[in-house]
């Protein structure tokens, strides 16, 4: 495959288990690695020196965000007790005793990302804004049932995912760094490798993929491929392939990668890496929408306040397209235009949810109250406007067949945002 395929509860990988069984940087063993090593500045944090090394790198402990989240903050990493120890916390694994002994190292870590923040940030000429929550679906399910697909009947969990938290910063900014840097020495040696570039920050330019070393004004760096998540996307894959040519062979690795400059091959791999990229992403977001709408049923939610994000086509301004202010869940809202003054971009209201439809993946809000009117409010950002709703959803049988052998394919009607 393309790419990992994620869901709520279960995964497809892009490898094959035993593949990824022997590469994955499991505890307890030297796994095989492309390592990025960079020598900085311990004071001012300005990077002098970068090497690539092929090597096995003893992985001693994982450190997981799920068991860590709560104790690694900014407040723990700077020395201040917030309450919250080892001690004091449920003992699933080492993790927790690990990341005591690291904590010097991990706050080292800390103001570094920091400081590569401010220097994207400063880059892209505004500081990064999360006006919207990330979540994390958990599905309550026996351990026997682990590694097997859902049946969809599981009880489910939604929380809110800590956006820049201080280990999503800390890896964040490390891939960044490796994407940057990885991408820049390829370009140097003249060893074609596949990108992600952005030419601006204005409203409708998208992220595009390709064999050239463009800026990418999103993240604010001179060039982004794609380079750390091998056993996940075969585009970082290809470009590690890339880069151990140019690790082993240094000046001359143009003459020995695997793909040559002007490769027509590199060209298709993008086209077709994008096609799939766009449908497993697609098929996610169907998914999590799955799962959002039985998280609604299970707890017996009828309400929500929402936010207003734009005027659905041949709704007359009676329909608006809004999204849930605690749930990752977007719907049409009918009736918010009878209220005085009229509902506008950016507005939050209330509304009663109608029947959820479990085929087509839909339900439907009805406004009971306009809780504020925020005229030009720009906390909807532009980016509403290409963020898929996953619903609701084409289906198309094949009525050829028998009843048992009915093939039903779902397609989700919006495109995957990048």
């Amino acid at each position: 495959r393309l790419s990992t395929v994620y869901m709520p509860g279960y995964k497809i990988t892009m490898l094959p288990d035993d593949v990824v069984a022997r590469y994955t940087l499991a505890a307890g063993r030297a796994a095989p690695a492309l390592s990025l090593y960079v020598t900085l500045d311990e004071a001012t944090l300005e990077i002098k020196t970068t090497e690539t090394r092929l090597e096995r790198v003893p992985i001693a402990v994982n450190l997981r965000y799920d068991r860590l989240d709560d104790l690694v903050t900014g407040e723990w990493l700077s020395g201040i007790p917030n309450g919250a120890d080892a001690q004091a916390m449920p003992s699933r694994d080492d993790s927790l005793e690990a990341a005591q002994k690291l904590r010097p190292q991990l706050s080292f870590l800390w103001r570094l990302a920091q400081h590569l923040k401010r220097g994207r940030e400063a880059a892209r000429g505004k500081p990064e804004t999360f006006n919207r929550p990330d979540y994390n679906f958990r599905l309550l399910r026996d351990a026997a049932c682990e590694g097997q697909p859902p049946t969809g009947a599981e009880p489910v969990v939604i929380t809110e995912r800590r956006r820049g938290a201080p280990l999503d910063l800390i890896v964040a900014e490390a891939m960044i760094l490796a994407n940057n840097t990885w991408g820049g020495w390829l370009t140097q040696l003249g060893v074609p490798a596949i990108y992600r570039s952005q030419a601006s920050l204005a409203p409708g330019v998208k992220v595009r993929m390709g064999a050239k070393a463009l800026p990418h004004a999103g993240i604010g760096v001179a060039c982004y491929a794609w380079s750390t998540s091998p056993l996940r996307r075969y585009v970082d894959l290809v470009n590690q392939w890339q880069l151990i040519a140019a690790a082993r062979h240094g000046s001359t690795a143009a003459l020995a990668a695997p793909f040559k400059p002007r490769d027509a091959q590199l060209l298709a791999i993008i086209s077709a890496f994008d096609a799939a990229y766009t449908a497993y992403n697609a098929h996610q977001a169907s998914m999590e929408r799955f799962w959002t709408l039985q998280y609604l049923r299970q707890n017996g939610i009828t309400e929500l306040t929402a936010t207003l994000l734009r005027e659905q086509p041949g709704g007359a301004g009676n329909v608006w397209l809004a999204r849930a202010d605690t749930l990752p869940l977007m719907l049409p809202v009918l009736g918010a235009q009878g209220f005085t003054p009229g509902p506008a971009r950016g507005a939050r209201v209330k509304m009663r949810l109608g029947e959820i439809d479990d085929i087509a993946l839909d339900v439907r809000g009805t406004a009971l109250a306009l809780l504020h009117d925020a005229a030009g409010d720009t906390a909807a950002d532009d980016e509403d406007a290409v963020e898929p709703a996953a619903g609701p959803i084409a289906i198309a049988l094949d009525v050829a067949e028998s009843d048992a052998a009915q093939n039903a394919s779902a397609t989700d009607n919006v495109p995957a945002a990048d």
